[in-house]
């Protein structure tokens, strides 16, 4: 097959309907990935969704559509929140109408069949009984069977329909007198406890998406947008980038944008998973589907529809949970050879049992139904992909963005975090952290002298300054001759005086001054010396600070026996300084942004797996180099693109937190594969009697069905456990 080509490339999401087992999303994803166009196909059995990325200059959605449906199964494009809850509330609400149906005429089979033996007429009352189960109640598993005989290939309906139809013809026979024994109760409880499985797992898997649910929710109906001077109530859907709208106390903000009057606090936990609401100011930004919570706020639409912040979270999650882990593709390799297996055993035991052991034609043949039921592979198919949905959901809700599975499987056997400094491990925002008078000039007198002349200079480190004294409410006065030195500082005059603000000698005139520079220097902050008419008159310290949680981050890490490294363009004094302060032992200084990548990869090259934590801006080529790349951004349109895992609150501790996550949720995978297995392997020859003459232990096909059923709800309910796990 033909690489599609980048130019084209598009990503499209499908409902399928009418998969039963793990096979089945084998089939439609082999299917799918040798069509022509296509390069990459996931199909999730528990989300009964396929991710499907395609060259449009090749093949269209709508012919991926008929490429499932010719495999038999049904296919819709994902049409947003409520097509998708409607889709999900009909196959709980059609499988509920089949099991009342089927368990309406299941149990009366049932209680004819093994209680009132000597009832009048039972074996025709029996087959009136058992026939609508078996060709109503079971027609989808016929549906399924044929299809998977038509694409070369069997499921878990082939064992349910040839098991079930093998009970339901030796009774036909059995009334015909063509036979001794009957055993339509047999046949249509086995297809009522199928169907039951079936709607307890739809109820349980709808579950598993709970989160993904919750956030899609968030999003408001309707927006209040000022137009020709009015306040007016329009759908969300007619807001349009550009737009003025009003938010209200208690009420969400409708869309992304920037405020532009008015102060309130805002609720962002379901988006972020920050617990306390944030400040709003003139210029802050906003997230649509947030909530306002005290202060009216005049806002300017900057992103609607599926550009919204929420859209992409919503987007990215959906992504991540149709994504497949390598472990779940070893449970797609069993799946698909393992219904023919279990046919073959099937088949072996019925020929021992009659054959070569000499019991009745109906004993040896109940046996070998016992082994097609007990044996279907759903509780395999489910193992990952619900811990997954589990896992991925849990992590948005904390404000952990994981963009595919195998980013989350990969964090159990990360060894090595790199942290960026600029942004990551700091604030990435310089602050005034020391102002100390020199000389014979009141402190206070001085930071006036630095406000002013600072106010009028365009560098970086002098809105630190600015902002300091204007917490410190210094009085601004006012300068003339303003002029910057480039590499040295500014200067100005202040009345009479001459005012000098930058880099200090290199040899300072007071040695108080070449006290503290030398100490500021030693702390890796930067110093700056006020000089006024020559003389030293304060000395200055700015420095990127440390994020608060950033010291907490790294011992959560060393507790879990990961090495923690930072990156960073400083010099080495200055790098040391950070890294001692923040509790990181290994520094890489003066690292050019291009070269990032490199040291990333000499720790990869020592057999590490390796994590690097960025601020998605600078530090794109080390994000995609590291085996697991974390983007610090907010929630930020670059942050959202680059790295694997996107933290939301910009909090350092939050990679502990989705390491422990990745850990939690590769344990659940490995607990439902241990299951899943176990059962089969314990199961299949309990079910083919090999306990028969030593124990007197014999599964009859109700049983092993009743065990089957239960098998796989017991995995999605051990997934949902996941949703209790402990991050911190």
């Amino acid at each position: 097959m033909q690489e599609p080509s980048g130019e084209n490339m598009k990503k499209t999401e499908l409902t399928i309907g009418g998969m039963h087992c793990a096979s089945c999303s084998v089939l439609i994803s082999r299917s799918l990935q040798k069509t022509p166009g296509v390069k990459n196909a996931n199909v999730n059995y528990a989300s009964s969704k396929a991710l499907v990325e395609f060259d449009d200059g090749e093949i269209d959605e709508k012919k991926l559509v008929d490429i499932v449906k010719s495999k038999g199964y049904t296919a819709t494009i994902v049409a947003g929140l409520e097509t998708e809850k409607k889709l999900r509330e009909n196959e709980i609400k059609s499988l509920k109408s089949l099991l009342i149906f089927s368990a309406a005429l299941a149990i009366p089979a049932f209680l004819l069949g093994m209680v009132f033996m000597d009832f009048p007429y039972r074996i025709y009352l029996l087959f009136i009984l058992a026939t609508p189960v078996q060709f109503i109640a079971g027609k989808n598993f016929y549906k399924g069977a044929w299809s998977a005989l038509q694409n070369k290939s069997a499921s878990m309906d082939t064992l349910i329909a040839v098991g079930t139809s093998a009970a339901y013809i030796y009774s036909v026979a059995a009334m015909l007198g063509l036979a001794n024994e009957q055993y339509f109760e047999t046949s249509a409880i086995l297809i009522t406890l199928v169907i039951l499985g079936k709607y307890l797992e739809a109820l349980a898997k709808g579950r598993t998406s709970e989160a993904i649910r919750k956030l899609m929710g968030l999003a408001p109906k309707t927006a209040i947008v000022v137009r020709a001077g009015k306040e007016i109530e329009i759908p969300i859907g007619e807001v349009v980038a550009g737009d003025v709208l009003v938010a209200k106390p208690g009420t969400k903000i409708a869309v992304d944008g920037i405020v532009i009057g008015g102060s309130s606090s805002v609720d962002e936990s379901m988006v972020t998973g920050e617990s306390m609401p944030i400040e709003k100011v003139k210029g802050s930004a906003l997230i649509g589907g947030t909530i306002n919570k005290h202060g009216v706020l005049r806002f300017k639409a900057t992103k609607v529809g599926k550009d919204t912040v929420l859209a992409q979270i919503v987007k990215l999650v959906e992504e991540a949970q149709g994504s497949k882990a390598d472990i779940q593709r070893f449970a797609d390799s069993v799946s698909a050879v393992f219904v023919p297996v279990v046919i073959a055993i099937a088949i072996i035991t019925f020929a021992v049992w009659y054959f070569a052991l000499g019991q009745t034609f109906s004993f040896a043949m109940m046996v070998a139904v016992a082994v097609l039921v007990i044996a279907c592979p759903c509780a395999l198919g489910l193992a990952t992909p619900t811990a997954i949905m589990v896992g991925t959901g849990l992590g948005a809700q904390k404000g952990i963005l994981i963009k595919n599975a195998e980013s989350l499987e990969m964090m159990h056997k990360v060894k090595a975090v790199v942290f960026d400094k600029t942004g990551t491990i700091t604030e990435g925002k310089p602050k005034v952290t020391d102002f100390a008078a020199v000389g014979a000039m009141k402190e206070s007198v001085c930071l006036e002298y630095a406000y002013a002349i600072e106010n009028s200079s365009e560098h970086p480190l002098a809105d630190s300054i600015v902002e300091y004294a204007k917490s410190k409410r210094a009085k601004l006065v006012k300068v003339a001759g303003f002029k910057a030195i480039p590499g040295f500082g500014v200067e100005a005059k202040i009345g009479k005086k001459l005012v000098y603000l930058g880099k200090p000698d290199k040899a300072p005139g007071n040695r108080k001054t070449a006290s503290i520079v030398s100490r500021l220097q030693g702390e890796g902050k930067t110093a700056m010396v006020l000089r006024i008419n020559g003389k030293e008159a304060a000395v200055v310290g700015v420095a990127d600070t440390i994020r608060q949680t950033s010291v907490k981050a790294v011992a959560e890490l060393k507790k879990l026996g990961i090495e923690t490294w930072m990156i960073t363009g400083d010099h080495e004094k200055t790098a040391e300084a950070i890294a001692r302060a923040a509790g990181i032992h290994n520094v890489f200084a003066e690292v050019l942004p291009q070269d990032k990548a490199s040291y990333v990869k000499q720790l990869q090259n020592k057999g590490l797996k390796v994590v690097m934590v960025g601020d998605g801006i600078n530090d794109a080529p080390a994000l995609a180099q590291a085996d697991i790349g974390i983007a610090m951004g907010s929630g930020t349109d670059v942050a959202m693109e680059t790295g694997s895992v996107v933290l939301m609150r910009s909090d350092p501790a939050d990679v502990p937190r989705a390491i422990r996550l990745g850990r939690a949720t590769i344990n659940k995978i490995r607990q439902n594969m241990f299951w899943a297995l176990a059962y089969n392997v314990l199961g299949i020859p309990v079910a083919a009697g090999v306990l028969y003459y030593s124990n007197g232990i014999l599964l009859s096909p109700i049983l092993a069905g009743g065990a089957m059923a239960m098998s796989s709800v017991s995995v999605v309910l051990n997934a949902l456990t996941l949703r209790l796990a402990r991050l911190e």
